[in-house]
């Protein structure tokens, strides 16, 4: 998968991007249903504060000073859509710096061939002792506000306090890079010609960057976050952030950098927005046939259900409990190519909504697997709950 010079971007990659809560404008449900979301939280970032920096020219402007004719019709189809002053949207555009970092990291490998997956290995990056030692202390410190945030949505603590874990090891990586720059580079400069569908995902992050700025919830001039330009601990993309981040504490203000507390409420809601099932296990305490990887799927949303499983084989685990036997179910293979083997479970409508969070079926097979290792270390219920290897 990697040639000496990918080492380092697939190492800050793992770090930053391994997960970033991600949506896209018009695909994703109103924040008034959440619950503890109001209109009048002002969201902060640990890195703003009350003045604005000077304006700087940008790296995006043609020579005649102006912008580049394709972000000026950007600017004007923002400015319409959104109701902001025209003028407005395009000093803020005037004044993003190319940032070769994240053109970089978003490069796709030179090597030619398909990337071979390895289940194993990525499990071992982010189902580590550091993240299991952490995350224990990370529960026990906060733990009033994690319990106050399961209990309104029905997420468990431990998957909490894994997604926090993988996204940003508890606070400790939430990125430096300017996300006015980072999503501008990645929305008008994508480094991959063969994924406009990616560049135009950063082009509506940037709209909601900049509608964010004009509502007054941030400072796009100097909030920080990943080279994909996500925030805060949860790491979540301006359009995330504005849908779904929450007050966790009541103080009227909603700080994903800075107020942990915000930062678990948070992700809870975002869980909860996408479908979280309470009372569900992420992994239905199944055990499959041989061959199972056979009945494996592909997408985002369960395709198969316990009666047709059980029919190909499968047996419930005894004295699991039955919840999980009604929800829409899928069969996940994560695949270890270069060792040649499969870890095939059975899904629950909660391990694809952990793939809101992040697409890939090992993202959310890590947080789970996170997620049970952690809450076997705090003593916290019956370990199958939370999903984990042959659970």
């Amino acid at each position: 998968m990697f040639r000496p010079t990918r080492i380092l971007q697939v190492a800050v990659a793992s770090l930053f991007i391994s997960g970033c809560a991600s949506s896209h404008s018009g695909s994703e449900p109103p924040a008034a249903a959440l619950a503890g979301a109001t209109n009048q939280t002002i969201v902060s970032n640990d890195r703003i504060n009350s003045s604005r920096t000077p304006p700087v020219r940008g790296d995006f402007l043609g020579p005649d000073g102006g912008l580049l004719p394709e972000v000026r019709t950007f600017a004007r189809e923002t400015a319409r859509a959104n109701h902001i002053p025209l003028q407005d949207v395009e000093a803020l555009l005037a004044e993003a710096r190319y940032n070769a970092t994240a053109a970089r990291l978003m490069a796709p490998p030179a090597r030619t061939g398909r990337i071979r997956r390895a289940w194993n290995s990525y499990r071992q990056r982010h189902v580590d002792a550091v993240r299991i030692r952490e995350g224990v202390s990370f529960w026990r410190t906060h733990q009033a506000a994690i319990d106050r945030a399961s209990a309104r949505t029905g997420v468990p603590p431990s998957i909490i306090v894994a997604i926090i874990g993988i996204e940003t090891v508890y606070g400790r990586y939430t990125g430096d890079h300017r996300v006015l720059d980072t999503l501008t580079t990645l929305g008008f400069r994508y480094p991959d010609p063969n994924r406009p569908e990616r560049q135009a995902m950063f082009r509506e992050q940037l709209a909601d960057l900049i509608v964010l700025d004009h509502q007054g919830k941030l400072d796009a001039r100097i909030v920080e976050g990943s080279f994909a330009g996500a925030m805060g601990l949860p790491q979540f993309m301006p359009g995330s952030l504005m849908r779904y981040a929450v007050d966790g504490d009541g103080d009227g203000r909603v700080d994903l950098a800075g107020n942990t507390d915000d930062a678990i409420a948070s992700v809870a809601a975002f869980l909860e927005a996408h479908g979280w099932v309470r009372n569900v296990p992420v992994f239905a305490p199944v055990a499959l046939p041989a061959g199972a990887e056979r009945l494996a799927q592909d997408g985002l949303k369960p395709a198969s259900d316990w009666a047709t499983l059980k029919a190909s084989g499968a047996r419930a685990r005894p004295g699991a409990g039955q919840a999980w036997q009604t929800q829409a179910l899928g069969v996940i293979d994560l695949r270890d190519e270069i060792r040649g083997t499969h870890d095939v479970r059975c899904a629950t409508p909660n391990f694809f909504a952990i793939t809101h969070y992040n697409r890939s079926y090992f993202y959310a097979a890590s947080v789970a697997d996170l997620a049970h290792e952690i809450a076997d270390r705090i003593g916290y219920g019956d370990p199958n709950r939370f999903g984990g290897p042959g659970a």
